[in-house]
């Protein structure tokens, strides 16, 4: 089996990659991606056996390099997007997720592809005091979940050719190779371990959606080979606000600081419901929320200056 992996370099990419170079199954990797976030982790750090794994550095734009690198490829991540939920990057969000998407899935059309992993998120749902589950109508509010939305449209107009999973992502956090700090809990955490001080923006009561990188790279990786119908699939477990997650932190870290702006500000929230059909692909280590959070803890302990 020889898989493409888009976006492939990223956080979620790169463990995504270590766990299908153990897999027999998997003949040949091919890792696309332009490398935009400046992240070389995979290449210098990820302790990858050489054999499998061959990188080409492209755009999802460019139909040239995805008619090249989709010949022989059985399954398709797609894991290459702009995630930055500001919404002044609107033309970026529309040009890597909606028409770079779109370009994929033409090129995918004209290939013997045979299964499609869309990785998505639950920006598109927008925000609610209600939990969101797959057969809520998605309502996006910012230019990120919009153009995801218009990623996952494109993605199932092959539904009947492709066997299809579309995944709509929550926010993901731990240790991994190609770490990314911005995402909440990462920055959060290492803010408490090494500064002694985390800002809070608004209450802190505001929910959302969260989801460890190890099940996310886990299930991902279990899905090969058709192990669930062509479908759209929520991919979260808890669904936290920011003051539960400085509750656990305390606990961690009794000295630890808290500086508040605009505290009086409740910021929308969001909550998704957790989805069987696609967790009961993890074959992990079983953790709590709280045991997780002191999982990164302790990988940033044996990291101390």
């Amino acid at each position: 089996m020889r898989v493409l992996i888009t976006g492939g370099a990223g956080y979620i990419g790169t463990e995504l990659c270590i766990k299908l170079n153990k897999n027999p199954e998997v003949k040949e990797i091919t890792v696309l991606d332009n490398l935009s976030q400046d992240n070389y982790n995979l290449f210098l750090h990820s302790q990858i056996e050489p054999g499998k794994v061959k990188f080409v550095k492209g755009e999802l734009l460019d139909s040239r390099t995805l008619d090249k690198v989709l010949k022989n490829i059985d399954v398709v991540y797609h894991l290459a997007s702009e995630n930055s939920d500001n919404d002044k990057l609107h033309h970026l969000h529309e040009q890597v997720n909606n028409w770079g998407t779109a370009e994929l899935i033409y090129a995918i059309e004209e290939s013997n592809v045979k299964q499609l992993v869309y990785v998505s998120c639950t920006s598109v749902y927008g925000y609610s005091d209600h939990e969101f589950d797959v057969f809520t109508i998605p309502e996006p509010s910012t230019s990120l979940g919009s153009s995801k939305l218009r990623g996952e449209q494109h993605a199932e107009r092959i539904m009947p050719k492709v066997n299809t999973q579309i995944i709509r992502l929550g926010n993901v956090f731990g240790h991994g190779v190609s770490m990314k700090m911005k995402n909440t809990i990462n920055r959060l955490l290492f803010d408490s371990h090494f500064v002694g001080r985390i800002s809070i923006h608004g209450s802190g009561n505001q929910k959302r959606p969260f989801i460890s990188l190890d099940k996310t790279s886990t299930i991902l990786a279990n899905l090969l080979g058709r192990k669930l119908d062509s479908g759209v699939y929520n991919l979260v477990e808890h669904n936290k606000s920011i003051m539960d997650l400085v509750e656990i932190m305390q606990s961690q870290n009794p000295d630890m600081e808290m500086i508040f702006t605009n505290q009086h500000l409740e910021l929308p929230q969001q909550m998704v419901k957790t989805d069987d059909r696609i967790m009961k692909l993890y074959d992990g280590k079983k953790m709590s929320f709280e045991d997780e959070l002191n999982a990164l803890k302790n990988h940033f302990e044996t990291s101390s200056i």
